[in-house]
């Protein structure tokens, strides 16, 4: 049965992907018109306060959202020691490409246009799943990001891409102004002030959901999703 969590009507769901399952949260709100991914960064998980503040403000603008692990719990526990996983960035990806077709093979939601949400290395792993899926990913916002952690992978995202980054998280907010040049399609980066890599200054993650918001709005409402999810070789 759903449950509210967190301001958010939610069920949770398994993913299966290759040797592992995933646990997510899957938010499905009346008259869904896009359903977005959120890819969490390095330590994190879909428990993030800051991430679901995202979520529930895509809700309340009638966009689906799934709240994702890329990591089981044993290996959440190894990353911990390690913090090898987190930084994998093609296994993250490989992760976030599985959800993605899942969210395709799934008769509630697989018609909806499709976003990703990436906050640090998540937002790396979004893009580089986003070029291997082409055009079947409509809108891309990455908070915090890493972009530099996608490498050649930037040349071939076409998807809208908002980068939103931190005053404060200047070596990031350097990465974000290459990947910026670097990016094929629409993008746009915006500068939250007085905002450190963690967005938890006051005001902070409300300014970043004002961005957010409209960028999916405007790139996911009303489109057509594509059903082809790109070349899965």
């Amino acid at each position: 049965m759903p449950r509210s969590v967190d301001h958010l009507l939610e069920r949770a769901v398994t993913i299966p992907v290759t040797g592992a399952a995933l646990h997510a949260d899957l938010g499905l709100p009346p008259d869904a018109r896009g359903i977005v991914l959120f890819a969490h960064g390095s330590g994190s998980s879909r428990k993030s306060p800051r991430n679901r503040s995202v979520a529930a403000a895509l809700q309340e603008a009638h966009m689906a959202t799934l709240m994702l692990d890329l990591l089981t719990p044993d290996e959440e526990r190894v990353d911990a020691e390690t913090r090898h996983l987190r930084f994998d960035i093609p296994f993250l990806a490989a992760r976030l490409v599985a959800a993605t077709v899942w969210v395709r093979q799934d008769p509630r939601i697989g018609f909806l246009p499709i976003g990703y949400f990436g906050a640090s290395t998540g937002a790396a792993a979004a893009l580089v799943a986003a070029a291997h899926l082409k055009d079947a990913v409509h809108a891309i916002v990455s908070r915090g990001g890493r972009p530099d952690l996608a490498d050649l992978a930037l040349d071939r995202v076409w998807a809208p891409t908002l980068l939103i980054v931190g005053g404060y998280d200047e070596p990031v907010l350097d990465f974000n102004r290459d990947a910026l040049r670097r990016l094929r399609g629409v993008k746009a980066l915006r500068i939250v002030p007085r905002a450190g890599h963690l967005f938890e200054e006051p005001g902070a993650m409300a300014q970043v959901i004002a961005l957010a918001r409209p960028w999916f709005d405007k790139h996911l409402a009303g489109t057509a999703a594509i059903g082809g999810l790109g070349d899965q070789s």
